[in-house]
């Protein structure tokens, strides 16, 4: 009873998302929904004191990421650099290889350390600019960015520096470049299997009329850019190198600078406590940030007219999206909180343990609990720190190296944690103006492809013994 009740609120998450209703009043419905039916006086404490700490502790960390993000995403848009860097694109690639475009550029942006929600509000203007040109249907737009930015640089690429490719490091104690042949295979097979399935959509919707859309009835659109001459596309360029320049050295320098912890005593009356940050829980986070500032500045003073004309309407759309899409993700991350502390939770990871080859083991589990919890990272903390004993045990006893179970678990991770409750992908719907309804599909295949390339990794290992 107590794994019904789980998978009941999951499936009723999964329906509402899908339904097109607001996470953000679903997530503790379900959530405490399932709490109720499990133990009744749990719902007023579960309630503040795990489904509230962990959604505010989320905004805590991440919301100024979501607010500058929207903002750089904005002011690229408002100064024409997305334009310019689109006309270039076109005239090199052409117009019917828009796709392929956007998907290198989020995997540049994802691969150089840049945030998945970050290159989500930083590429849409692009993506909207190209498709729009190149006429092909915007629903198809997040399939695309979700292949850029959420699956092969995420997690299976060597060295990539998001969070899914460095948790594992903990639990094997193995580095992020772990088991490179495998995770550069898997990364390929993901990216050229995931592009001919987007290009075959597009395929179909041209053979049916099917053009970008109709204005009338599309949301969030960038705005047309009103400037006169576009910039050279190099100086366009510029921001999103400065970004990714800037993060890599300031995540070098942050821990450099400050060492373990800071800590301060506020100025006020009376004996207040100081104040201590342990730098390891934030560098990553300050770096992101750092790295926006550096971009805003940078697009601000290449554009500054066409960037102020347009600055004071244009920023209150893009703190509206940032507020949308932090708040949609926090209440995912409070709803997963709570379904991992059930009961019925623990039936799940138990039963899946019961898989008898180690590899395939990590794998359904990581993905499984990813799955349930809406968070690749949070899925797989889960997992590895319930079962990482487990896992290292049964891969020595088969002599499987801890190169390949962390690149399992990593790519395990970003699998069907996309299901449609998953706070990345809500995000993406909010800032691209879309629904589920219209562009999950899409989504949700890309999904599939990771997932596929978790086994097809599992078997290149098993046939060949590559690492």
């Amino acid at each position: 009873m107590s794994f019904l009740i789980v998978l009941a609120a999951l499936c009723f998450l999964m329906f509402v998302a899908y339904r097109g209703y607001s996470v953000i009043l679903f997530a503790p419905v379900a959530a405490l929904g399932a709490v109720l039916l499990t133990d009744p006086s749990q719902v007023a404490p579960m309630f503040t004191g795990l489904f509230m700490e962990k959604m505010v502790g989320f905004l805590k960390l991440y919301f100024p990421v979501f607010l500058l993000g929207a903002l750089f995403g904005k002011v690229i848009e408002l100064s024409g650099f997305s334009k310019a860097i689109v006309a270039a694109t076109i005239r090199v690639v052409g117009a019917q290889r828009a796709m392929l475009s956007i998907v290198v550029v989020c995997a540049l942006l994802t691969y150089g350390g840049v945030s998945l929600f970050v290159v989500v509000f930083a590429v849409y203007p692009f993506a909207a600019e190209l498709f729009r040109q190149g006429d092909i249907p915007k629903r198809l737009i997040p399939g695309t960015i979700a292949l850029g930015a959420f699956t092969f640089t995420m997690d299976a690429l060597p060295g990539t520096p998001q969070i899914q490719n460095i948790i594992p490091t903990t639990f094997f104690g193995t580095d992020t470049w772990a088991a490179p042949v495998l995770g550069t295979l898997g990364g390929v097979f993901i990216l050229v299997v995931g592009l001919a399935y987007l290009d075959w959509r597009r395929r179909v919707a041209v053979r049916a009329g099917e053009g970008y859309g109709d204005p009338a009835t599309l949301v969030n659109e960038p705005a047309a850019f009103a400037g006169g001459k576009l910039a050279n596309p190099l100086v366009a360029l510029l921001p999103l190198l400065v970004v990714g320049i800037a993060n890599k050295l300031l995540t070098l320098w942050i821990p450099a600078h400050y060492g373990e912890s800071a800590s301060f005593v506020p100025a006020v009356i009376g004996n207040p406590a100081p104040v201590v940050q342990e730098i390891s829980k934030v560098a990553a986070i300050w770096a992101v940030e750092g790295a926006l500032l550096a971009g805003i500045a940078c697009v601000l003073l290449f554009a500054w007219k066409p960037v102020v004309a347009g600055f004071a309407e244009g920023s209150k759309s893009a703190i509206g999206g940032a507020l949308l899409a932090g708040m949609n993700t926090a209440s995912e991350y409070g709803f997963g909180a709570v379904i991992a502390a059930l009961p019925g939770f623990l039936v799940v990871a138990n039963a899946l343990g019961a898989i008898p080859n180690p590899l395939v083991n990590e794998a359904v589990t990581v993905t499984a609990l990813a799955g349930i919890t809406g968070s690749a990272s949070g899925g797989m903390s889960i997992a590895l720190a319930a079962m990482a004993d487990t896992f290292i045990a049964n891969a020595n006893a088969a002599g499987i190296p801890m190169d390949v179970l962390h690149r399992v678990a990593a790519m395990a991770s970003g699998g069907m944690d996309t299901l449609p409750h998953n706070g990345a992908v809500i995000t993406l719907l909010a800032v691209t103006g879309l629904t589920h309804r219209q562009a999950y599909k899409d989504i949700f295949a890309v999904t599939l492809v990771k997932t596929a390339a978790v086994f097809v990794v599992i078997g290149l290992y098993y046939a060949f013994g590559l690492t």
